[in-house]
């Protein structure tokens, strides 16, 4: 007898078997473009040099030790990630009417929010964009929501933002629904609301009395300014929304496995807030108990010392003119090599990711013959795309929409 046997194989999780798949090719032109990870223009992972500084400044303090952190992790960390997400001047940290969870990275931030709203508020419906992170159903599902709705995003006619269909799905959503709203650069598609679209939104989740969860995994890894990556989290608040946003550092400080995030809550009632840190304290401890110490350190002494916070600055400043520099070079190849179809949106796009247009004959091809991982949807990491394969890249495209044609 075996308690397991009924037990069926799981599908595999796309992202991390092309990276398997890419790490045992031995073709010498192969790119990952699948993984969400920065890349030098060598093609190798990058630890930020502020990163290094920390973590060498912290092993030398004898000081520090491996207790365990409170369960709702280091109030340095937390009340430093909701300063730099909402900005020290705004009326929500002055008046006290927001505080910081730190969590097991974005997606820690986003389970332990979604288990909060669904148990002691009871929330059951959520939205996501269509197309959207493929974790967010997943998590809200598992913290026990019971109905995944889509909000129409993407317009593949126009590769660009569906506006209006997006508006209209949520004026016909019903009261008290949970709207997962990405911060800036989203992801698959790069494609960000405008800020009057952001107000749009906003009027929306407002008349209709939704509640807004956003998820900012690309503060200053975006724009590399982090006040303009923060700006539709502001404005929400500063039209007097109660909110949650989960925030990650596995972009922005490249710290991918340390797994350090936040959960910043931002509340109208400063007199609620002790009540729900406590329900917040109980969720995390039936969870993981509390979060890790290493990673949480790094970005408090950085965040904490205006020196290292300013090379903080210039790092994700490298990192996000690098990706801008190859949206530029990827579009101009594309149309100089005559690639069916138009390639704004490659450039028009931002942050990481960018939708190709390609469709899933199309991405298979591209795996198979041109050994460049990526996803089915056409999404790539223009982190993988390099001053060195550039090129490479261009002409797999082409050859690969001239012999898979599609609606272009």
């Amino acid at each position: 007898m075996s308690w397991f046997s009924s037990v069926e194989l799981g599908p595999p999780i796309e992202v991390f078997e092309l990276t398997k798949q890419f790490t045992e090719d031995s073709f010498p032109q192969k790119a990952n473009l699948g993984v969400g990870a920065y890349r030098t223009e060598e093609g190798k992972p990058w630890v930020l040099p502020v990163v290094r500084t920390a973590e060498k400044a912290l092993a030398n303090d004898e000081t520090l030790n491996k207790e365990y952190l409170p369960v709702l992790g280091m109030d340095a960390l937390s009340q430093a990630s909701v300063n730099m997400l909402l900005g020290e001047n705004s009326a929500a940290v002055q008046e006290n009417k927001a505080f910081g969870v730190q969590t097991l990275s974005g997606t820690g931030a986003l389970r332990v929010g979604a288990e909060f709203l669904a148990r002691p508020l009871g929330k059951t419906v959520f939205y996501f964009s269509k197309p959207t992170w493929e974790n967010h159903r997943l998590l809200f599902l598992n913290a026990g929501f019971k109905e995944p709705r889509e909000y129409r995003y993407w317009n593949a006619a126009t590769r660009g933002l569906d506006i209006e269909g997006l508006l209209e799905d949520l004026q016909n959503a019903p009261e008290g629904a949970v709207i997962i709203l990405h911060a800036c650069a989203h992801n698959p598609t790069g494609c960000d609301p405008t800020q009057d679209q952001w107000a749009k939104i906003a009027q929306v989740v407002k008349a209709k009395k939704l509640f807004p969860f956003f998820d900012s995994a690309y503060q200053g890894f975006a724009s590399g300014d982090l006040d303009k990556d923060a700006w539709a989290v502001r404005y929400f608040v500063s039209q007097g929304f109660e909110l949650f946003c989960a925030q990650s550092y596995a972009k922005n400080f490249g710290l991918y496995n340390e797994r350090i995030g936040n959960l910043t809550v931002v509340m109208n009632n400063p007199n609620e807030i002790a009540a729900v840190k406590s329900q917040f304290t109980l969720i995390v401890r039936g969870m993981y108990s509390n979060p890790p110490s290493h990673g949480s350190r790094i970005v408090a002494y950085v965040l904490q010392n205006k020196d290292l916070f300013n090379q903080w600055r210039e790092n994700i400043k490298t990192m996000s003119s690098r990706i801008i520099k190859m949206r530029q070079r990827l579009r101009e190849e594309l149309e100089r090599l005559g690639a069916p179809g138009t390639w704004n949106h490659i450039t028009e796009q931002i942050g990481m990711f960018s939708y190709t247009g390609l469709n899933e004959l199309q991405s298979e091809h591209m795996v198979k013959k041109h050994h460049i991982y990526m996803l089915r949807s056409g999404r790539i990491s223009m982190c993988g795309v390099t001053p060195t394969n550039v090129d490479y890249v261009a002409k797999s495209i082409y050859e690969t929409l001239t012999t898979v044609p599609s609606k272009y």
